[in-house]
């Protein structure tokens, strides 16, 4: 099996402390017993170092290493020839590049730590591939010699050429207004300064960016600032577009919208590529996708292209029939009776709540009454600025209404939508701090720290997290103090598809086992249909006044909410995910004619 395999260490930076640690790796590994140096690390190291041509692959040091710093994976010899870019040694390994076609949209869908970010970057020309010679880098003429008789030597001998300009419009939005530096920091002056375009009116209009022109970038909220580096990239003239997570912050409305600019960007001769994790805007936004997949932060492979449908449909089934490879253990999938067909649901107990008023500043937020039970998971739907958050605080108690009736006394345990860690210490010592009893549990071990993957991180410092990992730990940080009502807004926000998924089926599972009720803000369709026993809408005009329905069933509330959006949905007949119809086609015409605008099927109800 050895000739069919090549193997790759991997130490993490974060985790390797040799100063800390009495070497157990070196001191176990039996190739450096028979006096080879296959492990080197002194105390004077910053990290060790592992000779993967020396390795054995035996597993000892994996297993011997106290902070679980080192990773050895023996991956197929064809891959090896296939080797797109490497850090520096035993880091992170890109196999293969994703191929874009002019006039078309490649979507890219994988975890995060696969190479979405590193493969945009090479594509992009801001990073040289070095075809894993990190210490040896090949030159350009060997680079388009390795890519000969693919779309792509064309495209790098373009980038070459400096015939193609590449805008990539960044992840992490948040982190534009500490970029802006200058005179100019107003959003209308910095839009016009980089204007090659006669597009500006509809792309204002479209991205709802009108009111914010006159505002400073740093006054900007997490969605404004989306819409604004969406903004900027689609005023320019370039040929290669990438967007990486355009849909982060923003609602549902502004994300069909946002997915409409992207498209619009497409000619006869312009690339367009994007990563996206909410799977329906991928879908109504790709022509094509490319999966990744791997070990994250240890080796991505990107996969050869496929329709969109079967493209995803591939990724939640975790094998690759083309390459007859399983690249995930079990498949995921969105039928409505997942969870609640497992565990019976006691609805006895019923709970309500008053209708109420609130006003803030111009903005009025009316709340009809409405009632919950326990086991129930009730999630509201809304544009962004209609007074979701609001009504989560007041049902906390941490604001009274104008007047009338108050909100019962119950437990409650929030997770806020956004994530400031001002704790000092690592994710066990927040744990032990915040939620003891419960982290300390076997069941909740099972039902919610495993599926989320805290062990990973249980060691890492709580403000050198990353955003999704912050996430992660905030949604157990929720779930684990005792309460009656779980607040949780914007879950999916910063994870990936995959996370997303298990995120959901985790919320949901304790939510039934621990027979509590939950109130959830959700702006990815996916899983906010999947978590919803019941709908709460909320309708009007953002920032001005709102009004929140009292809470309806799936059907009834996600087609009044699709009503006002003027969009339909369909399900996938495979793997039951629902699906963004484009506007004015044949079934997007009948389903507004026959007023389905969500689409379930009668059996998966009776189920």
């Amino acid at each position: 099996m050895s000739d069919k395999l090549t193997r790759i260490a991997i130490i993490n930076v974060d985790k390797c402390k040799p100063k800390k640690c009495r070497q157990e790796c070196r001191k176990a590994c039996p190739v450096v017993r028979t006096g080879k140096l296959c492990i080197e690390v002194t105390p004077e190291s910053k990290i060790a170092f592992i000779s993967e041509t020396l390795c054995i692959g035996c597993g000892i040091c994996p297993k011997k290493c106290p902070f679980g710093a080192i990773h050895i994976i023996n991956l197929p010899t064809n891959l090896e020839k296939e080797v797109t870019h490497r850090y520096s040694a035993n880091s992170f390994k890109l196999h293969r590049l994703p191929t874009p076609r002019p006039g078309q949209v490649l979507g890219l869908v994988g975890t995060n730590g696969i190479g979405k970010s590193t493969a945009l970057k090479v594509l992009a020309g801001k990073l040289k591939p070095n075809l894993g010679r990190f210490d040896d880098p090949p030159d350009w003429e060997e680079i388009l010699r390795y890519f000969r008789g693919s779309e792509l030597q064309n495209f790098f001998t373009k980038v070459l050429e400096d015939d193609i300009k590449a805008i990539i419009k960044p992840q992490y939005v948040d982190h534009i207004p500490r970029a802006i530096r200058g005179p100019v920091t107003k959003v209308g002056k910095l839009i016009k300064a980089k204007l090659e375009k006669d597009n500006l009116k509809e792309i204002l209009s479209d991205l709802d960016l009108k009111e914010v022109l006159e505002r400073e970038v740093a006054q900007l909220s997490g969605g404004e600032l989306q819409r604004f580096a969406i903004g900027m990239t689609a005023v320019q003239k370039a040929d290669v577009y990438m967007f990486d997570e355009p849909s982060s912050y923003l609602d549902v409305k502004q994300r069909l919208n946002a997915a409409r600019v992207i498209r619009s960007l497409l000619d006869a001769t312009s690339y367009v590529i994007c990563v996206e994790h909410d799977l329906s805007v991928l879908d109504y936004l790709s022509d094509f996708v490319c999966i990744l997949y791997g070990v994250p932060s240890v080796y991505g492979v990107v996969s050869l292209p496929a329709s969109v449908r079967e493209g995803i449909n591939i990724f939640l089934d975790g094998n690759i029939p083309t390459e007859n490879l399983r690249f995930r253990d079990e498949s995921l999938q969105f039928r409505l009776a997942d969870a609640s067909d497992i565990i019976p649901i006691d609805k006895s107990r019923s709970f309500e709540y008053p209708s109420m008023t609130k006003t803030l500043g111009d903005f009025k937020l009316t709340i009809e009454t409405g009632d919950f039970t326990d086991s129930e998971i009730i999630v509201m739907m809304g544009e962004n600025g209609t007074g979701k958050t609001t009504f989560c605080r007041m049902l906390a108690g941490a604001i009274a209404p104008d007047s009338g009736k108050k909100v019962p006394q119950l437990h409650v345990s929030m997770k806020p939508q956004k994530i400031s860690p001002k704790f000092t210490g690592t994710v066990r010592q927040l744990f032990f701090k915040k939620i003891r009893a419960s982290f300390l549990l076997p069941q909740f071990q099972t039902d919610v720290c495993k599926p989320l993957k805290i062990d990973d991180i249980i060691d890492l410092e709580v403000q050198n997290l990353s955003g999704g990992e912050l996430q992660r730990v905030a949604i157990v940080l929720a779930l684990g103090q005792p309460a009656d009502i779980y607040l949780i807004d914007e879950p999916s926000a910063y994870l990936d598809s995959e996370q997303r998924v298990i995120c959901a089926k985790v919320i949901k599972r304790f939510i039934l086992h621990a027979k509590k009720t939950a109130f959830i803000v959700e702006h990815d369709f996916i899983m906010a249909t999947y978590l919803a026993d019941r709908v709460i809408v909320f309708e009007g005009k953002p920032s001005v006044d709102s009004i929140a329905t009292k809470p309806q069933s799936l059907l009834t509330g996600c087609n009044k909410f699709l009503k006002n959006l003027n969009v339909t949905f369909r399900r996938d007949p495979v793997s039951y995910r629902p699906r963004i119809n484009k506007l004015d086609s044949q079934l997007d015409h009948e389903q507004k004619a026959s007023g389905n605008y969500f689409f379930i099927d009668s059996t998966e109800l009776a189920g």
